[in-house]
């Protein structure tokens, strides 16, 4: 398929996501960008570029202006991991990202929640067709340059009502919106944390985890495409 006839970008950001994703596919052909590899391949009836964005929000972002300017594409999917608030969500549960919202961001110097704001993003989702193609909870992921810090689990539940948090997911809907592109976001729960530990930091247990994560969700991705594009026609 030439540029021009991709219809469908799927952004993976972690390394341990992008490990997952090439046993999956068995890495056919695949060429570089300046932010990592990338493949075509024929996923739910539509022309698919899989691209590895990167971690972090400044490579989350980049990477999604990239491919929005390179390819066009009708839909960006991010897929991959997030951590759980112990208490507010469970190992497993797939996250339906209806908003994103970057709590990173201290302003000292005018109004701290009027910065916040600015990089929130209410994702329209009205594209997509129940029933979905996996059970999911639909809902807010907040993101940040960092693991979530235990120290900060009360804040993100009280003050943002959240339950789970990622590095790239504010960025990569920021992005996406600017430019006018449909984004879908699916993010499992691969730990918990409470205000006192996360009980897989520091255990090298995550990779493990992104699989368990990752694998269903990259079996549904051609469902997910089609429940896309029957909105999006």
């Amino acid at each position: 398929m030439t540029d021009e006839e991709v219809q469908v970008v799927v952004l993976i950001s972690a390394n341990a996501e992008w490990a997952v994703l090439k046993q999956h596919f068995l890495m056919p052909d695949y060429q570089q960008s300046p932010f990592g590899a990338w493949f075509q391949v024929q996923q739910g009836g539509k022309n698919a570029v899989l691209f590895k964005g990167g971690w972090g929000k400044i490579s989350a972002a980049a990477s999604t202006q990239y491919v929005i300017d390179r390819w066009h594409p009708r839909l960006i999917i991010n897929l991959g991991t997030c951590g759980g608030l112990a208490g507010k969500t469970r190992v497993g549960e797939i996250l339906l990202v209806e908003k994103t919202l970057v709590y990173d961001i201290y302003e000292r110097m005018g109004d701290p929640a009027e910065a916040v704001a600015f990089y929130s993003c209410q994702l329209d989702l009205s594209f997509l067709s129940e029933p979905y193609p996996q059970t999911v909870r639909k809902g807010l992921l907040v993101s940040a340059d960092q693991d979530i810090d235990p120290d900060l689990v009360h804040k993100l539940v009280d003050e943002y009502g959240a339950a789970a948090a990622d590095w790239e997911s504010g960025a990569i809907a920021w992005t996406a919106q600017r430019s006018q592109t449909p984004c879908l976001i699916l993010r499992g729960v691969s730990d918990l944390v409470d205000p006192f530990e996360g009980e897989i930091y520091e255990s090298g247990e995550f990779a493990d985890r992104a699989a368990a994560v990752m694998l269903p969700l990259l079996k549904a991705l051609p469902n997910w495409i089609r429940c896309a594009f029957w909105g999006l026609g």
